[in-house]
């Protein structure tokens, strides 16, 4: 276990090459660990590149990886963390059988493996969708028979939780509700990635960010706000969580603050020394009735936990993210300066 504030021990992160699981093996490996069992599965998309920098003692594909361990539950040997970030977490995906399947069952395979092994701290990724419709007071200590989440990514994690609270196993494992992260090693993610990259893209092809307009009298547009967490953040609070032996139940990880989608878009012209230039568009007739003008991570759990570090103010974090990393096109864990400069039509 965690004797000196740090982890030790073999550890096993699933998600691996995904934006958290990335930057939680970089973070540790910050922290001098490296006896690392990195699990994923690359398919054909670019995500190997994200392990490129970074250094763990195996890689194995998340099949290989589930199938071993039902078939040699002590292959791996004694495993004193397990960090398990895989899952599908397209908020679209509307295949719901998938869902359970990838976000709960094998979820539940690999809690029972990690159990398994009594001395092994569970740390495990669910989710602010969990939440639904809140526009606030979200804590971590609301019914759970209450919660409706929009849409089956969410509902998805929600079962999870529920499973974990049912066989007991909540209290002696700490589950991670992150909200709107963001940062490098996210190309992966198609639509799923945040509006950070997203925007970036949109200042190079015309040198303006689209926002939706808003639907309510009372909300001027762009003014809909989100709490967004650096994955820099995400990772160090992630770590944390595994090594204070006290931590248990859920936990909210966010920023504790809401900024609007303007601000957000005004960070990312600023990081790029450009005048902010920004659409207000329409919402699709889909989402009007399912959006959330409002979240916010309540993290006074977090706080009473010890974790005292503060949170990267959303300027400083969007401008490292898109200067060090968008820019320069660079992963995680292969920095390098200088940082190239970048031209737009103002």
């Amino acid at each position: 276990m965690q004797t000196d504030g740090r982890i030790s021990g073999r550890v096993v992160v699933t998600g691996a090459a995904g934006l958290i699981g990335s930057a939680l093996v970089r973070h540790l490996n910050l922290e001098g660990v490296e006896e690392i069992v990195a699990v994923d599965r690359l398919g054909t998309s670019e995500k190997w590149r994200h392990l490129v920098p970074l250094r763990f003692a195996e890689y194995y594909d998340a099949e290989e990886f589930y199938e071993r361990i039902a078939r040699e539950p002590g292959a791996f040997g004694e495993i004193a963390t397990v960090f398990h970030l895989g899952a599908c977490s397209s908020t679209t995906e509307r295949d719901a059988s998938y869902l359970v399947a990838n976000n709960v069952r094998r979820s539940q395979e690999i809690a029972r493996w990690s159990f398994a092994h009594k001395s092994a701290r569970f740390v495990y990724a669910s989710s602010a969708a969990t939440y639904g419709a809140l526009e606030s007071g979200m804590r971590e200590d609301l019914d759970p028979h209450a919660l409706r989440p929009l849409n089956m990514y969410g509902y998805s994690k929600h079962l999870f939780d529920q499973w974990m609270r049912r066989e007991g196993l909540l209290q002696r494992a700490v589950g991670i509700k992150y909200f709107n992260v963001y940062g490098p090693n996210e190309d992966h993610k198609g639509e799923m990635r945040s509006v950070v990259a997203k925007a970036y893209e949109q200042i190079r092809a015309r040198g303006t960010i689209e926002l939706f307009k808003s639907y309510r009298p009372e909300v001027a547009d762009g003014e809909q706000t989100r709490d967004f967490l650096y994955v820099k953040d995400a990772a160090a609070i992630t770590a944390f969580l595994a090594r204070a032996p006290h931590a248990a139940g859920l936990y909210n990880v966010g920023s504790g603050t809401d900024r609007s989608w303007n601000d957000l878009a005004r960070a990312v012209f600023a990081a790029l020394e450009l005048g902010p230039r920004i659409e207000y568009v329409e919402m699709p007739d889909v989402l009007r009735g399912k959006y959330q003008y409002r979240t916010v991570a309540t993290i006074d759990k977090l706080r009473a936990a010890g974790y005292a570090q503060p949170i990267t103010a959303l300027e400083d974090a969007v401008r490292d993210y898109v200067r060090t990393y968008l820019v320069t096109g660079t992963v995680l864990g292969a920095e390098s300066s200088p940082t190239p400069t970048f031209s737009a039509t103002r």
